[in-house]
């Protein structure tokens, strides 16, 4: 039945493979946020400004665009994020070429608004299906991570010598190839429009916000934003710890691949454990399996703990995140989604930035296994606080 119906809905398909090929610049400007800006920098303090402000264009651009999809529409908003992909893939393709460093930081800018962007197909997933699917959709819709995942890394392996000898230089111009790609299904794609109020003030806008105060609201962002956090935490610096623990940098990069199939590969069934089990629950097994990752980082320094701490990193992260943004689908009126969605991933997005921040001065000073213990006490933290507002809400 679910398969059936999912294969006739050619909505949602063309918004799976839209956000596929979009999606497939994300693993390519992990790689090359370091490389080109090592490549051009000044100073190799330097290198990683470009990646840096990839990141901060993502939470600035998060809200906006969430607003400007409520009011002109997703596809609207879909096509501006994807000519925003294209046109930093063509700067930072000329960056290199020219050698121009400030160019390659204008570029990023322009490609973390274009991920920012892509974060709401999982919203628009569960626009274009019943009500009773919604899980499912949204759950589908994050598989395509995991096919970007290995589709990303090997057209940059392709790609990166194109206009030799300048090095990478084909790797941007390849991101703004799969944009103008991924923009085609859009094309034949129906999302129901938001509904909202006419003549919407800015003071009604923040009005809205009001809506935080509702003790279901304030628990989806909050998983959302601590399961996504706590997997920045601990992943950004895996690499570094490992090279530090005497692992090669082969080593390394498998565990951070089989991290990154853990938190995508679950998605084919993580809809229907909700659809069983309940949002909540899904969500709180998501938070217990981020606590088991972090305390099995802390038990030792082996490559069997690595590789099984990543890997229960990236299950967790997949039931806690699909799990809030369920929830919040669920609790938020149509009237309210621009404006709190728009807030969802911008306090998500601030989390992350922060975490990424944080985690690597813990391991420089402290050591992994310093961090993993604070995400642990993070983690307990953050279900008591579940457990305590669900308490409150069936005593009211």
């Amino acid at each position: 039945m679910s398969a059936s119906y999912f294969g006739r809905n050619s909505s949602f398909a063309g918004l799976l493979t839209a956000n596929t090929m979009l999606g497939s610049a994300m693993p390519m400007l992990i790689i090359l946020g370091g490389l080109a800006g090592l490549t051009l920098a000044p100073t190799t303090a330097l290198a990683t400004l470009p990646a840096s402000l990839q990141t901060l264009a993502g939470l600035l651009a998060a809200a906006p665009f969430s607003l400007l999809m409520g009011r002109f529409g997703r596809k609207t908003g879909f096509f501006l994020g994807g000519a925003f992909a294209i046109v930093g893939a063509l700067i930072g393709t000329w960056a290199l070429i020219s050698g121009n460093f400030i160019l390659l930081c204008v570029a990023h800018l322009a490609l973390g608004a274009a991920l920012a962007c892509y974060q709401y197909f999982r919203f628009a997933a569960a626009e274009v299906v019943r009500s009773e699917w919604q899980p499912v959709a949204i759950s589908l819709m994050l598989t395509s991570g995991l096919v970007a995942a290995f589709v990303g890394p090997q057209v940059f392996i392709l790609a990166k010598d194109a206009f030799a000898p300048i090095p990478l230089a084909g790797a941007y111009a390849a991101i703004g190839m799969l944009s103008v790609i991924g923009l085609v299904p859009l094309a034949f794609v129906s999302i129901p429009t938001i509904k909202t109020r006419s003549r919407r003030t800015t003071g009604s806008r923040f009005a809205a916000l009001s809506v935080l105060k509702q003790r279901p609201v304030r628990t989806a962002v909050g998983i959302g934003a601590i399961s996504q956090g706590t997997m920045v935490f601990l992943m950004i610096p895996t690499p570094l710890a490992m090279i530090g623990c005497g692992f090669s940098e082969a080593i390394a990069g498998d565990v951070i691949r089989w991290h990154v199939v853990a938190m995508f590969a679950p998605s084919f069934f993580t809809g229907f454990l909700i659809k069983w089990f309940g949002t909540r629950r899904i969500a709180m097994t998501g938070l217990i399996l981020l606590i088991m990752a972090a305390m099995g980082a802390v038990s030792g320094l082996s490559s069997v703990n690595f590789y099984g701490s990543l890997i229960l990193l990236g299950v967790g992260w997949n039931f806690g995140f699909i799990g809030a943004t369920t929830m919040l689908a669920n609790v938020v009126s149509e009237d309210e989604k621009a404006v709190v969605q728009g807030l969802n991933d911008t306090i998500i997005a601030l989390v992350s930035t922060l975490c990424a921040f944080v985690a690597g001065a813990i391991v420089a000073g402290f050591g992994w296994q310093v961090l993993a213990f604070v995400a642990v006490i993070i983690l307990v933290v953050t279900i008591c606080s579940v457990m305590f507002e669900k308490r409150q809400t069936v005593r009211q």
